[in-house]
């Protein structure tokens, strides 16, 4: 194949907090539980239906993992954007292999946003994996503070 494409986007809220872990190698992981909806009306019944799907995202980006931590709760409407992911381990008690497929926000090319963040006035906040490094209070900065910067 000349190209392939491993790329994961999705809106939706989470189930329950966020579970934050340690690693063997000291670094922290967070995992997180959001549910998508799709509705439609029945034709045969006219009756509204919805089906949920849950996903589980893995956030392995220390700068990332710090503001889930702090910021993102249950119930939260959040964007995900990172690449889509299976692992397979044995389960200790049958011995049988079980298989896991998650969505991983590693590298530069995954992202997290919280679209309804209740800690500040904005409508959005955008962390990437690439702008990590910066420190939290300039995730909560209000829109109208970039103007003085741009250079034109």
């Amino acid at each position: 194949m000349a190209g392939s494409l491993n790329k994961v986007q999705l809106i939706g809220r989470l189930g329950a907090d966020p579970e934050i872990k340690q690693m063997v190698n000291g670094k922290s992981v967070a995992r997180l539980s959001i549910a998508t909806s799709q509705s439609w009306k029945d034709k045969s019944s006219g009756e509204r239906k919805e089906k949920t799907e849950w996903h589980r995202v893995v956030i392995f980006n220390e700068g990332l993992v710090n503001v889930v931590q702090q910021y993102v709760k249950k119930g939260a409407n959040i964007y995900v954007e990172g690449q889509l992911s299976t692992r397979k381990w044995k389960d200790e008690a049958t011995g049988q292999d079980k298989y896991s497929t998650e969505i991983v926000l590693q590298g530069y090319n995954s992202s997290l946003t919280m679209l309804d963040s209740k800690n500040s006035g904005n409508n959005s906040n955008l962390v990437s994996d690439n702008k990590s490094s910066l420190p939290n209070d300039n995730l909560n900065q209000d829109s109208s503070d970039l103007d003085d910067e741009i250079p034109f």
